[in-house]
């Protein structure tokens, strides 16, 4: 990865620098002290993946600079600050930001973040990498002019990028998983209130219409409904032993770091650690599934890496 800090206390950019050498991150390919001096030009042509910029400083702050690089910039951004105000850390985020780290620097918790936010750019990379090979191929189609891919099949494939990720798109319920995403994002397009979630049941119900036909009685398309929820609850209890394994290899892992509390609640994934390392016998309680959490956050991660 290629990372450019932007702070004006040199002390913390050579924090930051030392960091990301030690922890063999990847370089450090330029640093300035103010934002008035980060051109978007120069950060496209050292290709940084990765910004580190400061909220306050003296000439151009951050929230200035980015707003000012956003439209050219295509790397992500992490912003540092002593500044935790809502309203501030809330237009941080409206401007694209991955991530929001306050000062005093806690060296773990960056090492942490960077982690995350390089996982993003890697699976984008992939996602990129997969679009071009289906363009270049077209399915064996006669050779013509190349099509930009839908948003639809952009969603899908960022959605079975995750599902790989996650160790969980052998399972049955990935189809499943897969194609509600198609489902939100055109629920999402043509929504008066745009990011609104349908409620569960409602998409389980679109889903096996969809997949039977309108016309298909209301029998069928309860059963369909109860085979869909089944297969979906068994690819996500799938990916929670997959997460709790990642946990119990390294605790620090990127990965588990990243999935263990966002798509789940994390009693539950640390329950499945200890019945990991210790080969008990599950739990008499049922595991506990927020199945619409996982399908929100994995709809959510799909649109940002689509982008």
């Amino acid at each position: 990865m290629r990372f450019y800090i932007v702070d004006d206390d040199q002390g913390v950019r050579l924090m930051l620098s030392d960091l990301i050498e030690d922890e063999a991150l990847g370089e450090v390919v330029g640093e300035a002290e103010d934002g008035s001096l980060v051109d978007p030009e120069v950060l496209n042509l050292k290709k940084v993946d990765i910004l580190l910029i400061d909220l306050l400083m003296p000439v151009r702050d951050g929230i200035q600079t980015v707003r000012e690089i956003a439209p050219h910039f295509k790397g992500k951004i992490i912003m540092i600050s002593q500044i935790e105000t809502k309203d501030m850390i809330g237009e941080a985020y409206s401007l694209g930001i991955e991530y929001y780290i306050a000062k005093p620097i806690n060296r773990l918790e960056v090492l942490s973040v960077i982690r995350r936010v390089e996982e993003r750019v890697r699976l984008q990379k992939s996602i990129h990498a997969i679009q071009q090979t289906l363009q270049v191929l077209d399915f064996g189609k006669s050779p013509g002019p190349q099509l930009k891919p839908s948003s639809e099949q952009n969603i899908v494939t960022a959605g079975r990028t995750l599902l790989s990720e996650l160790g969980m798109l052998g399972e049955s319920g990935s189809k499943d998983l897969l194609n509600m995403l198609e489902l939100l994002y055109q629920y999402d397009m043509e929504s008066a209130a745009p990011h609104s979630f349908p409620a569960l049941k409602d998409l389980f119900r679109s889903l096996a219409i969809r997949r039977l036909g309108p016309a298909a009685a209301e029998t069928d398309i309860g059963k369909e409904v109860k085979a869909s929820e089944q297969r979906v609850r068994r690819a996500i209890l799938q990916t929670l032993n997959h997460v709790a394994s990642l946990g119990l290899t390294d605790y620090s892992n990127p990965k588990f770091e990243n999935y263990a509390s966002r798509y789940f609640d994390f009693t539950e994934v640390r329950k499945k650690m200890l019945e990991l390392q210790n080969a008990a016998e599950p739990s008499p309680l049922p595991t506990r599934i927020n199945t619409k959490k996982f399908v929100q956050v994995l709809y959510l991660e799909a649109k940002r890496l689509m982008h």
